[in-house]
């Protein structure tokens, strides 16, 4: 014969692909081969990840003063005519009140500042709402716990503030504890549907454009079911918010930055404002909890991931490549959280192979190979 041949090959591989090799009789799984589709590429193979580093650290760096910069510009001239419209303020009431010196202005100013910069506003106890109500303080204790801290209420007491020092220090954990604990139980939904799209499209495109499809609609869930639809809501419930207002509170509190300058609840005239508030609690941990996952399944895919450009570790670099480099793509989690969930739904697969060279093949040559694929 000419060339080898193959013959008899009985294989049930689902999603994964076969390349035969007719030199080296072997037949590696393309989905196994993380060269294929996760390799370096060349202008980075060459440079050292703490070389790699130093230029990230610079343009972060860059990234930081450019950002300080233009936030500057785009907010200086607003300052200044807030400034202006409260010096005129100001001065129209001296002008109104002429018995009341500019003195006792500044000191009832200060006072007043002073009292909001602790949560405490003249016009809000007016109405007749506490700052420290069951409903109040639950969103207040969530706020804490969840690191997003708007400031808007704070502690006055000193028995107050020794126990929010302590109720944070055993809270933060606790919900890191929680939040990885949920995240974990939405990834087996996450990872299934994951391996419903490879065994659908599989056989069209390759591991990573499936696995950045999956992640586009993990992240178009998230943004319309927890950041469109809820400030749709928030500008309803708020009279003083416009949709825009409503989208910035939604993302600065579901990423925990919490800037505290819009504070669901907190108009004169709320409605079941205690209610209100624990709802919005409510939204916060769920609303993290997704954020989280969504972060996962980015970090989960080694393309998309630039800290492991930076790793001193090849060893460890090679295994979370290899990890996510599998064509089922269900490697989600820390340290393998889902592996029993894959194997469960991963079978060993034999090959049989019968390679003959000639009309009278000998006897070793007849004999069927097994190959045992992963």
């Amino acid at each position: 014969m000419g060339g080898k041949y193959y013959s008899d090959v009985q294989i049930d591989l689902k999603s994964h692909k076969l390349l035969m090799e007719s030199e080296s009789e072997r037949l590696p799984l393309l989905g196994n081969s993380t060269e294929k589709y996760y390799e370096k590429p060349s202008c980075l193979s060459n440079c050292s990840s703490s070389s790699l580093f130093v230029v990230y650290l610079f343009g972060f760096c860059v990234f930081l003063i450019s950002g300080a910069a233009i936030f500057s510009i785009l907010e200086s001239p607003a300052e200044e005519r807030f400034v202006e419209r409260l010096r005129m303020a100001r001065q129209n009431f001296l002008d109104t009140h002429p018995s009341v010196s500019d003195d006792a202005l500044e000191s009832l100013i200060t006072e007043i500042v002073l009292a909001s910069n602790r949560g405490v506003s003249a016009t809000r106890n007016a109405s007749g709402t506490p700052n420290w109500s069951f409903g109040q303080s639950l969103f207040f204790s969530s706020t804490v716990i969840t690191t997003i801290g708007y400031g808007h209420v704070t502690p006055l007491s000193r028995s107050g503030k020794i126990f929010c020092v302590l109720y944070a220090t055993i809270g933060i954990p606790l919900t890191l504890v929680l939040l990885s604990a949920l995240v974990e139980r939405l990834l087996v939904p996450t990872v299934w549907f994951l391996q419903f799209l490879n065994s659908r499209l599989g056989h069209l495109y390759q591991p990573l454009n499936i696995r950045l499809f999956h992640l586009f609609i993990i992240v178009c869930f998230f943004l319309i079911f927890f950041l469109l639809v809820p400030a749709a809501i928030f500008a309803t419930c708020e009279p003083e918010w416009d949709y825009l207002d409503s989208f910035y509170y939604c993302f600065i509190s579901l990423t925990t930055i919490g800037l505290g300058d819009y504070i669901p609840g907190d108009s004169l005239d709320q409605p079941n404002r205690p209610i209100y508030k624990i709802a919005t609690a409510a939204y916060l941990f769920i609303g993290i909890t997704f954020m989280m996952l969504t972060l996962a399944v980015f970090y989960d895919i080694p393309q998309l991931n630039l800290g492991m450009l930076f790793s001193t570790s090849n060893d460890v670099n090679s295994e979370k490549v290899r990890l996510a480099g599998s064509s089922t793509g269900s490697q989600y989690g820390a340290g393998g959280l889902y592996n029993s969930t894959i194997e469960e739904n991963t079978h060993r697969h034999v090959v049989r192979v019968r390679s003959r060279r000639d009309d009278s093949p000998s006897p070793e040559e007849s004999a069927p190979k097994e190959l045992r694929l992963p």
